[in-house]
């Protein structure tokens, strides 16, 4: 150890710079341990594209059947969203009306400053509630 410092002593001497030293400090990436919390997503990114479990339960098929049918089933839902909304809010509105479809039931309510659309699941019982308000036209 002792002929290590005097080498460095004597390098130093003969090149004539003074020697420098600096504390080491360390600082993680991840914000988990400490990190800059701006690093998140991106430590977050690279696990992700590093993560090669895939969950056996999951069924992802891509036949050419089973895309048409997703579209089919997306394009169907909606024109059937378009004919509610049409139904509520379009220009002859209903006052108030139930429509079932696929194990859902969705009721709505017409006041005189909202609307109210109620979405329940049949199987379930549970609802989302939508409050919409009405802005009235002034002349």
């Amino acid at each position: 150890m002792l002929n290590w410092r005097l080498g460095l002593l004597a390098c130093s001497v003969a090149s004539g710079a003074p020697l420098a030293a600096q504390d080491i400090t360390y600082e993680p990436v991840s914000p988990t341990f400490g990190g800059n919390p701006f690093n998140s997503q991106h430590v977050l990114g690279v696990a992700n594209a590093n993560n090669d479990f895939r969950d056996p339960r999951a069924t992802s098929s891509n036949s050419q059947a089973d895309i048409f049918a997703r579209q089919l089933q997306s394009r169907l839902l909606s024109a059937l969203s378009s004919q509610i909304v049409d139904a509520i809010f379009g220009e002859n509105p209903q006052e108030s009306g139930t429509i079932s479809f696929g194990g859902q039931t969705i009721d709505f309510f017409r006041s005189l400053e909202e609307v109210t659309i109620i979405i329940r699941d049949d199987a379930t019982g549970e609802e989302t509630r939508i409050v919409v308000p009405l802005f009235i036209e002034v002349d």
